[in-house]
C-alpha cells in the first residue's frame, strides 16, 4: 500500500470519533486528492461520511500528503503563500476552515 493511501485511511478512520455535530448546516462534499490518494467526505449538520462516489463536490482540494498531515496532525494553519504558491490547491478555500472545525481541528 502506498505511503498517501496509508495516511487517508489512517485519517478517515478517526473522523467518525473527532466529528462535531452542527458545524454545518448543509450537506456539503469535500473531495481531497492528497498525493496520489484521494478521499470523499460528505457532511452534514448531523453526520460526515467517507464517500467512495465521484460526483459533484463542493470543495475540491489537492495537496501532498506531507502538508494534508502536517495540517490534519500537527495543528498547522496554511497561509495565503501556501495557496499561491501551489502547495495547496482549492476551488473553495474558505470552506477548508470549516471542514477543520468539523473535527475539532480548529
Amino acid at each position: 500500500m502506498h505511503e498517501d493511501q496509508k495516511l487517508v485511511e489512517a485519517i478517515t478512520e478517526e473522523m467518525g470519533a473527532l466529528f462535531c455535530k452542527g458545524v454545518f448546516t448543509d450537506r456539503t462534499v469535500f473531495r481531497f486528492n492528497v498525493g496520489e490518494s484521494s478521499i470523499t467526505v460528505a457532511i452534514s449538520a448531523e453526520s460526515c461520511e467517507v464517500e467512495v462516489v465521484a460526483g459533484e463536490a463542493g470543495c475540491s482540494c489537492r495537496t501532498s500528503a506531507e502538508m494534508f498531515s502536517k495540517i490534519w496532525y500537527d495543528g498547522y494553519r496554511p497561509g495565503i503563500m501556501d495557496f499561491l504558491g501551489g502547495a495547496i490547491k482549492s476551488d473553495a478555500p474558505l470552506l477548508l476552515p470549516q471542514f477543520l472545525r468539523a473535527f475539532g481541528k480548529l
